[in-house]
């Protein structure tokens, strides 16, 4: 049996990498991340960071090149300078050549001296290069969302279905997907009939009233008929120049456009995905992580999440008197970080952080090269990056307090410091 079955796999195989090796990746990087506030003033919801040592690019850009795509454009836009700095340190393993590469597509009104203006508009004005790549077929793949996925399987299963677009879909709370999701209803074939972008009132899953089937922001084209809808699009006037807005409405009913649904290649479950979109949302992914089988596995070496990686010395925990011991539980804890006789708990701390002695931190996010003072309490926090927490500091203890002293508390509790809330200014790139 196994003789029977070698050479269908081995085919099979060789059928997913030679699309995988005839596909160009376009990952949209421009995003403002608005719902994030202060934690997105200076930077690209894609550049934030996430999982105690990652950035949020990190994951597309991990799976193209896990899933064998490694011909990869990044359209950056909206404060992309820590994005930039980010790509050209962490993703240079890439060798430039026709083959493999990471380039970087920032908007450089290249048509008619426009920025881009949505993000079909983004893949317009880089016509000219996406084309001198010849690729088969083109992946579009959002920049701002944490999961992992072999892209392989998706390629595919487009061409075996001879759509001329697919749209990578995963059922979520209606809740969660109004005003913020691409929402689509398919027949029984998986074929989309219907989308809508982002509604304050989502198309349930017909017999699940709880759920809704949302778009990823993942798009596999045929090269020649993304090229035709494209041209149309900014020949139409009055368009936003979106894909989920404007593209994907007007081609369902004339086109063949099929939805893949994203599940875990081993349950066939629902598999995970994460849109950080919001501070509870991104509070929330970063805690998962910390329990003792996270649905996100880090540490995975089949499926690495590779970053760039800063040569930093090892955690240290130092102190061991009964008042004052340093101490972390539950907790990931980044290279460079001291914890100096501080008590840590349920915790992720980013690289380079420090926390001084008598302080306790819980269930918080503390961002790279944050500084705790002395006897501080923190709980349910967000501390941005270099954010200087003076000593006697309470955060997330009195959310009336914390509103008076400019800090942003969310619905659910969770509260934002920044530097820029401290009056503090930064003399690195964010």
């Amino acid at each position: 049996m196994q003789g029977m079955d070698a050479p269908e796999q081995l085919d099979d195989a060789r059928y997913v990498s030679r699309l995988t090796r005839d596909t160009l990746a376009l990952i949209l990087a421009g995003g403002q991340g608005s719902r994030l506030f202060e934690l997105t003033a200076w930077r690209a919801k894609p550049s934030l960071y996430f999982g105690g040592k990652l950035r949020i690019i990190d994951f597309p850009l991990s799976n193209c090149v896990n899933s064998g795509i490694r011909r990869i454009g990044v359209l950056t836009q909206y404060k992309a300078h820590s994005l930039i700095r980010h790509l050209v340190h962490g993703w240079t393993a890439l060798r430039p050549s026709g083959r493999e590469f990471v380039e970087i597509l920032p908007a450089s009104q290249r048509i008619g001296g426009e920025w881009y203006r949505g993000t079909a508009d983004a893949v317009y004005q880089n016509l000219d290069i996406i084309r001198t790549h010849k690729p088969g077929m083109v992946l579009i793949l959002a920049g701002d969302h944490v999961y992992k996925m072999d892209y392989g399987p998706l390629l595919a299963a487009h061409s075996e279905t001879g759509a001329d677009m697919t749209v990578c879909c995963i059922e979520v709370p209606i809740a969660e997907a109004a005003g913020a999701l691409g929402v689509m209803t398919v027949d029984d074939n998986g074929r989309v009939i219907a989308f809508d972008e982002k509604p304050e009132n989502p198309t349930p899953i017909p017999g699940q009233t709880e759920l809704c089937l949302a778009s990823m922001g993942n798009y596999v084209f045929n090269t020649d008929f993304l090229y035709e809808q494209v041209i149309k699009d900014a020949d139409t006037p009055g368009t936003s120049h979106d894909f989920g807005r404007d593209i994907i409405p007007s081609i369902i009913n004339k086109y063949h456009v099929q939805a893949y649904p994203f599940r875990d290649p081993e349950t066939g479950q629902q598999a995970y995905w994460r849109d950080v979109g919001t501070l509870d949302a991104f509070w929330d992914a970063n805690m998962e992580l910390i329990s003792v089988t996270p649905q996100l596995n880090l540490y995975d070496d089949r499926w690495p999440i590779l970053s760039t990686q800063e040569q930093l010395p090892p955690a240290k925990f130092v102190f061991d008197d009964p008042d004052r011991r340093g101490i972390a539980i539950q907790s990931m804890v980044s290279a460079g970080c001291v914890v100096s006789g501080a008590r840590v708990s349920r915790s992720v701390l980013f690289s380079n952080v420090r926390v001084r002695s008598y302080s306790q931190i819980d269930d918080s996010v503390i961002l790279p090269d944050a500084e705790i003072g002395r006897h501080c309490r923190i709980r349910r926090a967000i501390i941005d990056r270099g954010a200087v927490i003076a000593e006697g500091t309470e955060i997330g203890i009195d959310a009336e307090a914390d509103r008076a002293r400019g800090f942003r508390v969310t619905k659910s509790g969770i509260t934002l410091v920044t530097p820029d809330m401290l009056g503090q200014h930064l003399h690195f790139t964010r």
